[in-house]
């Protein structure tokens, strides 16, 4: 077993995990934190989608290890008192439908959003590049970030 120093929403976590773990398993397994979802397990549709040390990252392809000592942010960390301005918009703006994408989605938003307080709906296309939904059409993603997102 290795043992991990995260700083996981805020929260300073010391977990014990096995040599070959993801990080995404720590995030939903050891710190019960099931709002990252796991979609294809290899990278390529974002679900699993984390901001690790003010960048996004694929969870599913993190080995554990490599964030000993991270700052990492999760779908649950973006609400603070309440449901975050994006999470709000998500819901007003029928960003979210079956969920499985919707917390990767919000990451790649809330990344953006650090990134570039106005985005365009071309900057935004690009920020959600990586992740893959099935259900809306994006059209409504991109709504919702672009018109009842807030700030990050």
């Amino acid at each position: 077993m290795n043992k991990l120093n995260l700083t996981v929403n805020g929260k300073k976590k010391v977990v014990n995990c096995p040599p070959f773990s993801r990080l995404l398993d720590v995030l939903r397994e050891q710190l019960q934190l099931t709002g990252t979802k796991e979609g294809c397990g290899e990278g390529e549709c974002g679900a699993c989608s984390v901001i690790m040390d003010g960048k996004l990252v694929n969870s599913c392809l993190v080995p554990a290890l490599q964030a000993n000592g991270k700052k990492i942010l999760t779908v649950e960390g973006l609400a603070k008192k309440s449901l975050s301005p994006l999470q709000k918009g998500f819901i007003k703006c029928g960003g979210a439908q079956c969920g499985i994408c919707t917390p990767g989605m919000l990451m790649a938003a809330h990344a953006l959003k650090m990134r570039k307080k106005k985005p365009t709906k071309q900057d935004i296309r690009e920020g959600l590049g990586g992740n893959l939904c099935r259900c809306t059409g994006y059209s409504q993603i991109i709504e919702s970030i672009k018109r009842c997102g807030g700030k990050p």
